[in-house]
C-alpha cells in the first residue's frame, strides 16, 4: 500500500482526475498587493526627490544663493555705516576742535574715536579717579552740583567750570566722558553713574577723566541703579556662533 493512499481505500485503486493541480500554498491576499503598491509608489517619490536636489546642486543654484546673500555683508564684518553717537555729536566735529580734555591740561587730541569699556578686573576705585566736571549747558551752577555729588560718593574731582566753546552748549544727550587710554577703567566707572553718557577718547596720558554735562542731564542714578549699570556695562555680550551655510 502506498502512503498516499488515503484511509478507507485500502487495495483500491485511485486516480487524479482533471486538468489543475491542487495550491501549495494561501491564496495572495489584497492587503498584500495594496503595500506592494504604496511602497512602489513612495520608492519612485523619494528617487525624484533625489533627482531634483542632484539638479539643484550640480546647477550651482544654491551657491549662487548664498554668494548672492554673502556678497551683501561687509569683509571687515563691520556695519558699512557708522553708529550715531548716544549724544546725536558726531565724533567729527568732537576731533575738529579742541576736547574738553584740552582745558584740564591734556595733549590735543588726534581723534575722538569712542571709548571702549574696561574689563572687570580694570575698573578702579572711586578714590583713585580724578574727575573734571564742565557744564555744556545754560544751567548756573550745574558744575558745581554735578561735582559735589560726585565727591560725595568717593571721587577725587580736580577742575569744575563751564565747556570748551567745542562742546558748549552742544551736548543734547546727559552726559560725556572724555579720557585717555589710561582712562578707560576710570570713565567706564563714571559711565555707570549717569544715564545715557556717551564717552570720547582724546590723547592725555594721565588717568583723569572729563565729565561733560550734557542738556538732557538731570542728576546721577542712586548708587544701586549706579552699581547695576556697572555690572551690566561689565557683561560680556555672548557671540552667536555662525550655523552651517552661513556667510
Amino acid at each position: 500500500m502506498s502512503m498516499l493512499t488515503p484511509q478507507g481505500l485500502k487495495g483500491k485503486q485511485f486516480r487524479v482526475t482533471g486538468t489543475s493541480y491542487p495550491r501549495l500554498g494561501p491564496p495572495p491576499r489584497r492587503g498584500r498587493r495594496i503595500m506592494m503598491i504604496v511602497s512602489s509608489m513612495l520608492a519612485l517619490a523619494l528617487i525624484a526627490l533625489g533627482g531634483v536636489q542632484l539638479v539643484g546642486i550640480f546647477t550651482g543654484k544654491a551657491k549662487h544663493g548664498a554668494a548672492q546673500a554673502c556678497a551683501s555683508v561687509p569683509p571687515s564684518g563691520k556695519p558699512l555705516a557708522a553708529p550715531i553717537a548716544a549724544t546725536g555729536s558726531p565724533a567729527a566735529s568732537a576731533s575738529a576742535s579742541p576736547s574738553a580734555g584740552e582745558t584740564a591740561g591734556a595733549s590735543p587730541a588726534v581723534s575722538a574715536p569712542p571709548l571702549p569699556v574696561a574689563a572687570a578686573s580694570a575698573i578702579p576705585q572711586p578714590q583713585t579717579v580724578t574727575v573734571n566736571v564742565y557744564n555744556a549747558t545754560d544751567k548756573a551752577g550745574l558744575a558745581a552740583r554735578t561735582a559735589d555729588e560726585l565727591k560725595k560718593r568717593g571721587f577725587t574731582v580736580g577742575k569744575v567750570g563751564n565747556a570748551p566753546s567745542a562742546l558748549d552748549k552742544k551736548l543734547p544727550g546727559t552726559a560725556e566722558l572724555i579720557a585717555g587710554p589710561a582712562g578707560i577703567g576710570a570713565a567706564t566707572l563714571l559711565g555707570s553713574q549717569v544715564a545715557g553718557a556717551a564717552s570720547m577718547a582724546d590723547a592725555r596720558t594721565d588717568g583723569s577723566v572729563d565729565f561733560v554735562v550734557g542738556d538732557a542731564y538731570t542728576a546721577l542714578l542712586d548708587p544701586t541703579a549706579a552699581a547695576a549699570a556697572l555690572a551690566q556695562a561689565l557683561k560680556p555680550s555672548p557671540s552667536a556662533s555662525p550655523g552651517p551655510g552661513s556667510c
